[in-house]
């Protein structure tokens, strides 16, 4: 009878650490409708939304049915063009107001 014997060399490939993409960290300057609810000064992107999400979260904007849709208040619909968006769709118009 022979037995099925799995080798193993016990030499793992050593794991790379993920370096940040330098692009994604860069300060963008926000568009005056965007600056009036995250501020004018230059922010990487990463910011810009964690600072909207802030302000979605202060004046209780995201839908009470559906936690993914944000209705927008007169700042917001400035930025987003439209009277709710979903979380997910928020990313995609944040880059028409940055530069």
């Amino acid at each position: 009878m022979a037995t099925a014997s799995k080798s193993t060399d016990g030499k793992a490939a050593p794991a790379k650490k993920r370096t940040p993409n330098a692009a994604f960290m860069k300060p963008l300057t926000p568009s005056p409708a965007l600056a009036a609810v995250v501020g004018s000064a230059p922010l990487p992107r990463t910011e810009i939304i964690s600072k909207l999400w802030t302000y979605i979260k202060a004046n209780n904007l995201q839908d009470a049915a559906n936690k993914r849709m944000i209705n927008a208040d007169a700042k917001l619909k400035e930025v987003f063009g439209k009277p709710q968006v979903s979380m997910f769709e928020m990313a995609g118009l944040i880059g028409k107001h940055v530069k």
